[in-house]
């Protein structure tokens, strides 16, 4: 008989922000949003679900706000290549549970000491543990959008919006131009010179497929240059 654990994942209401929803995705859903758990929000701002896991096991996760930001709680993590960047994930140890059943734990609490791994033990963990990075890596990818089509966004500047969870036009299209300046400053000198303005407008048109508009726009864009 499988045994499993119910496991309460915590995401602190200084980590949500402004978010009005948070959904959860890990190696338990394979990353895919598709299957992502949408977590309950409580008074103080902070938000939770509760997951009944296979016991005796370790899962990477993360949270993906409704505002386009991948976001950690406070617990333990772990650095995972994804696109040739390293991602750091968070990490629950599930514990095996004494008799047939659900026990319940909590992904905040810290994990426990494992004896280490045979060799077979540990290739198997790792060709487990790459298949789910190369699932996640399909997963983004399906949903990205090439930022570098709008005007004044270059292949630079589309990749440091990836890395702060900018992936799609619809994502762009819902970020604030100061919130965009504020990554572009935090990029350095060769990014905080350039002008976010447009960058919401043109992403708004190209989320609709309203491109006839937006060449229209980017042209204008350009003649005032």
């Amino acid at each position: 008989m499988n045994m499993t654990t119910k496991v309460t994942f915590e995401l602190p209401a200084d980590n949500v922000s402004n978010a009005s929803e948070a959904f959860l995705l890990g190696d338990f859903n394979n990353w895919n949003q598709a299957d992502a758990i949408q977590l309950q929000k409580k008074e103080d701002g902070s938000m939770f679900a509760v997951v009944a896991l296979a016991a005796g096991r370790s899962y990477q996760y993360r949270y993906l706000l409704n505002d386009g930001r991948w976001v950690n709680d406070n617990t333990n993590t772990t650095w995972t290549e994804v696109y040739g960047d390293y991602v750091e994930n968070c990490v629950v140890e599930v514990p095996a549970t004494i008799a047939p059943g659900i026990a319940e734990t909590k992904a905040l609490k810290a994990p426990v000491a494992k004896k280490a791994a045979s060799p077979k033990k540990a290739t198997a963990e790792k060709a487990t543990a790459e298949k789910a990075t190369a699932e996640k890596a399909t997963a983004e990818k399906a949903l990205a959008d090439d930022l570098s089509k709008l005007e004044g966004v270059g292949k630079k500047i589309a990749l440091l919006l990836n890395k702060e969870g900018i992936i799609s036009y619809k994502d762009l299209a819902k970020t604030t131009i100061k919130g965009l300046q504020a990554i572009l400053t935090a990029g350095g000198n060769q990014y905080s010179i350039h002008n976010p303005a447009s960058w919401p407008k043109q992403a708004k048109l190209a989320a609709a497929g309203k491109w006839e508009e937006l060449t229209k726009l980017q042209g204008e864009l350009n003649a005032g240059k």
